[in-house]
């Protein structure tokens, strides 16, 4: 199968939608199938191909994250992938390169598969500076995702809330419930430079016998790490050696460490800033446990990383992801300040080797999670919205075909005359 990928963004970019195409296209690649990533690149002024991947001339938007977007409309990048031949057109992003992808689609006549990675209810405030503007904002986003929903042949999403989301916008369509891949091979204890990670924990302050729980993540609203450090500074002490490692960047980075700082809890409270994705596998390996109070992430990537590095994770309670931290078998779920401060002790508290087995555990609860069954899982989805596509294809026919013969019987007959 010959398949086409569009997302707007791609390595060298490091977010959860391009870790899992990344994924996507690796486990394809690996059970013979033929890949074409398309993505917006504004370092690029034409359309390259190099590596399986197109690169599209873009604009940056700086205050979006930085995020390339492409305009939607190349009379090249749409001959480009006429040459390639896709049997499948999944889209990945809403924006330039995703409107791209759903004009191919319909002009190359193939079938369109739509992927909902980003809760875009909870990113509202990016954009609305108020709450009138927000509901404004909201509806309409409703609205093109009930277009991109009736327009795609199956239309897939990393957990339940995909569902959700669709169901308030109005989409009845089936949605494929197929949860994020995190890179076993390349995220496991084994791989870590321990000396590395031994350096690390030092630099930010941490000592042996401290308990350290960190979260990964681009610091925005929607990840709620303000919650966590108002639950951190309710109950933790700091003779209780807990201590809170916050690893990424984002525009409310500051905003946090000023938090923490009027909180009180700057000395338990540690900011990494950026780390590079390749350096996270010692940054992993310098805590011990993961922790989450984000209720935007559909099945953070981050967290399955995490877990694959053996720390067991706390998360706040969200029963639209539940089943993906299970109490007692990778983790606990805390619904307030007083349960994850309990949580917080009961896994400083755990003997070495039980943390160990634990930690074991976790990895072992998404050990199913790689580059084959995602790959795999989707395969399936493919070949339904193919046959999905054909009837539609049949239907159309038939249509046209009736209105041919229906046409021919109520033409009006021509009348001769028989001149005498």
């Amino acid at each position: 199968m010959r398949v086409a990928l569009f997302t707007e963004a791609y390595l060298p970019s490091i977010n959860g939608v391009v870790t899992h195409v990344k994924t996507l296209k690796e486990g394809l690649e690996a059970l013979g199938h033929t890949v074409m990533v398309v993505t917006a690149d504004s370092r690029v002024n034409n359309h390259v191909i190099a590596d399986d991947v197109m690169y599209c001339p873009a604009v940056k938007l700086k205050k979006i994250y930085n995020y390339d977007v492409a305009p939607p409309i190349s009379i090249e990048r749409l001959d480009k992938i006429k040459n390639f031949n896709p049997d499948i057109i999944h889209i990945h992003n809403e924006f330039g390169i995703g409107i791209s992808g759903v004009l191919i689609a319909r002009n190359l006549n193939k079938p369109l598969v739509y992927t909902l990675h980003t809760m875009y209810d909870d990113y509202v405030y990016y954009v609305a500076k108020n709450k009138a503007m927000g509901k404004m904002v909201t509806s309409v986003t409703h609205i093109y995702a009930k277009m991109l929903g009736a327009i795609a042949a199956a239309i897939t999403g990393p957990s339940a809330k995909v569902s959700e989301y669709f169901k308030a916008c109005g989409v009845k369509k089936k949605i494929h419930v197929i949860p994020n891949s995190v890179e076993l091979d390349t995220f496991t204890p084994e791989r870590a430079d321990k000396a590395k990670a031994a350096e690390i924990r030092k630099n930010a302050g941490f000592n042996d016998d401290d308990t350290v729980f960190c979260f990964c993540g681009r610091l925005g609203k929607e990840k709620n790490v303000t919650l966590l450090l108002e639950y951190w500074a309710k109950n933790v002490k700091a003779e209780d050696k807990l201590k809170l490692y916050i690893l990424g960047e984002g525009p409310l980075h500051d905003q946090h460490c000023d938090e923490a700082m009027q909180l009180g809890i700057s000395d338990m409270v540690k900011f990494a800033g950026r780390v590079e994705h390749v350096d996270l596998i010692e940054y992993y390996a310098a805590c011990d446990a993961y922790i989450t109070a984000s209720l935007s992430d559909t099945c953070s990537i981050s967290m399955l990383e995490g877990m694959a590095m053996h720390l067991p994770v706390l998360s706040l309670k969200d029963d639209l992801n539940e089943g993906q931290v299970v109490d007692g078998l990778n983790g606990y779920n805390f619904t307030n300040a007083d349960d994850m401060y309990v949580l917080l002790k009961k896994l400083r508290d755990m003997p070495k080797d039980e943390l160990k087995k634990f930690g074991e555990q976790t990895r072992e609860s998404i050990k199913t999670s790689g580059a084959i069954r995602l790959a795999t899982d989707l395969l399936a989805v493919y070949d339904e919205a193919i046959k999905v596509s054909e009837k539609k294809k049949g239907k159309k026919r038939k249509t046209k075909k009736r209105y041919k013969t229906l046409k021919r019987r109520t033409a009006p007959r021509t009348k001769y005359t028989i001149k005498k």
